[in-house]
Formats: structure tokens, sequence, C-alpha cells
């Protein structure tokens, strides 16, 4: 059976002409992550061969049937040797300086001998779907640290440029040896939300003097995030981080604690001069010291997991919906009708779901 396959693979790749999508570098990834056995990926990751990791998150973040199976595969070996980090969220604008910030804390991490893994998603183009990847260029010293990996992913279409793909990542990390994962968004509008899902701390950057004050009062924001921190407090702009500081506060205090008993700081910091970033990584080991005291982490994780439980589900119906035939056919045509001014969208989508 494993000849025929083998044979398969090899008269397909003959007779399929290449295609210009693809660049030689994804070719020969793809190539490498057919040879190389489930057994083989697991043993690898599990040694914290950091190429091996690469390739099966390439496998994961993959559309291919084949390859999802095969990433199926690795992340359910790889499961029992997971769940042993810290999950750190990281948000908040464009411009606020995450990529500083996260190489600054970073570094401070790996210096104290800890082992980092930082996800950062890109914003994908919505004309072309391409992504430029930059945040190794904006990570100089964090990429050469041998205790660090940077992975760079595009946001797709996904909600705030984090889904299940991230998610999964994390598991193949956490399997590589990695206590601390970093997942920095796009840090765009809700994104906050689906990071809060998948963390166990929640770190919003926030900037002083570009009203942006206003934006941190929201509910929403106020009641996810675990601190806030003003980032950018230096020189000129050091006396506007602190009444930031002043306002963000009266903000929290307006919310009861959180069921987690853990009262939300506000710390202000210069990711460029390294400023508060020692305080920073305390009031992280405090509150995960609180809630594996008082019980709120191991609850916070199991209701994560029916969250991704049921949104995989979710997912699965909707992708196993689009591909049907039947659907693509009736899809044009109830699209057609629509542009026509024959029927309604919520009629249209009845009809549709009813085949």
């Amino acid at each position: 059976m494993v000849k025929k396959t083998s044979a398969l693979h090899e008269k397909e790749g003959i007779s399929k002409p290449e295609t210009t999508s693809k660049s030689a570098a994804e070719k020969i990834k793809t190539s490498r992550a057919k040879q190389n056995s489930v057994d083989e990926f697991v043993a690898k990751i599990l040694t914290g061969d950091i190429t091996f990791l690469s390739r099966a998150i390439t496998l994961v973040e993959s559309t291919n049937a084949k390859h999802q199976q095969k990433a199926n595969e690795i992340l359910e070996r790889c499961l029992p040797s997971a769940n042993n980090s810290i999950r750190i969220g990281i948000t908040g604008v464009p411009g606020v300086g995450k990529s500083t910030f996260i190489e600054a804390f970073g570094k401070h991490l790996t210096t104290q001998g800890k082992k980092v893994a930082v996800l950062a998603v890109d914003p994908s183009s919505s004309v072309n779907k391409g992504s430029i990847l930059g945040d190794k260029t904006r990570m100089e010293e964090l990429v050469t640290d041998k205790n660090a990996f940077i992975r760079p992913s595009p946001s797709g279409t996904s909600l705030g440029g984090v889904a299940q793909k991230t998610r999964e990542s994390i598991i193949l990390c956490e399997a590589a040896g990695f206590d601390t994962i970093i997942i920095e968004t796009v840090g765009v509008g809700q994104s906050e939300t689906v990071v809060h899902s998948m963390v166990d701390f929640f770190l919003l950057l926030k900037l002083a003097g570009a009203g942006d004050e206003l934006q941190g009062i929201k509910r929403g924001i106020i009641e996810m995030a675990d601190a806030i921190v003003i980032n950018k407090a230096d020189g000129d702009n050091e006396k506007n981080a602190k009444i930031a500081k002043v306002e963000f506060n009266r903000a929290l205090h307006l919310y009861p604690i959180k069921e987690s008993n853990w009262q939300p700081k506000v710390i202000t910091a210069s990711a460029l001069l390294h400023i508060g970033i020692s305080k920073i990584d305390k009031m992280i080991v405090d509150y995960i010291s609180l809630t594996k005291e008082n019980g709120y982490f191991t609850l916070k994780r199991n209701n994560q997991n029916k969250y991704w439980l049921l949104a995989t589900i979710e997912q699965q119906l909707k992708d196993n919906f689009y591909q049907k035939k039947k659907i693509k056919k009736a899809l044009e045509k109830e699209i057609n009708n629509l542009e026509n001014g024959k029927t309604t969208p919520f009629n249209a989508a009845k009809r549709l779901l009813n085949i």
C-alpha cells in the first residue's frame, strides 16, 4: 500500500505541470514535508529541532488535505508534551511598538534561561493575499538568540490574524520545549477577543498623547486586559505617559475585580530604552502564581479548549458547505439573482442551506 502511494506521488509529480504561484522555496519545503514521516517529525520536535518545528507549522498552515492529515497526526502525538508554557497575548494599534516591545521583553526572558517562541502575525493584503512577514527584520537581536524562535505568519482572512492555525502552532512550540509563548496580533479592531481565547495573560499596549486614552476606556478592552502598558514613555512623552497612567487606572477601578481575583495593572514602559520590562515580567509572574493558586488558571484553559472545539466545528461545517459542487453551482445562480434584483440575501441563503 505504501509503495503504491509512493508511486502515485511520483506519477503525480511527473504529470502535473508546475505552477508559477509557488516559489522555489515553497516547493522545497513542501517536498521535504512529504519526505519526512510523522515519527521523524515528532522525534525531532520533541528534541527542540527548530527546522522540523518550522516545517510542522508550515504543514499546519497548509490548506492541502494531505498536509492537514499529516499535521493532525503530528499534533496528536505532540499533545502529551504540550500545555506546559505560559501563553501571553500582546495587542495594540499599529505603531504602538509591539515588535520593539516583544524583542525587549523576549531578550529579558532569554537572559534568565527561558525559551521564548514568538508567533507574530502579519496582515495579509485583501487585494493579492500577500504578506510582507517582516517581524524577523524588526527583531534583529531576538532572531539570533538561540533560546528564541520567531515565526511570522500571514493573517489571511482570519479575524484579527489569529485563528485555529495559531492555536495549533502553540501546541507544537510547547512540545519543542518553549516555556513562554508570545502571540503578537495584527492590531486591528476585534482581534483582542480571539487572542484572549488562547492565552493565559492578555497585555494591551497603548500610546500616550495620541488620543489613545479614550480607546482604552472602552468596556470590552478593559474587561479583557490583564494589564495595560503605556509604551514609548521616554523623552518628551514621559510626562504624557504618567498622565495617561492615571486616567487608565481611574477607568480600571470603575469595574469589579475579575473572576481571577486579579486587579489589572497599568505600567509605563519604554521598550526602546528597556525601561519597565523587568516590572512587567514580575507582574506576569505574580498573575500566574495567583491564578494557579486559586484554580482560575486551569479553569480558563478548560474553557478555552471548549471554545476552540466549537469554533473548529463551525469552521469545518463552513468549509464543507462551500466545497460542495452543488453549492458552488447554486451560489453562482443566487448571486446572479441578487444582482438582478430577483431575490433577497436572506431568501437566497435559505435556499442554499436547504440544499
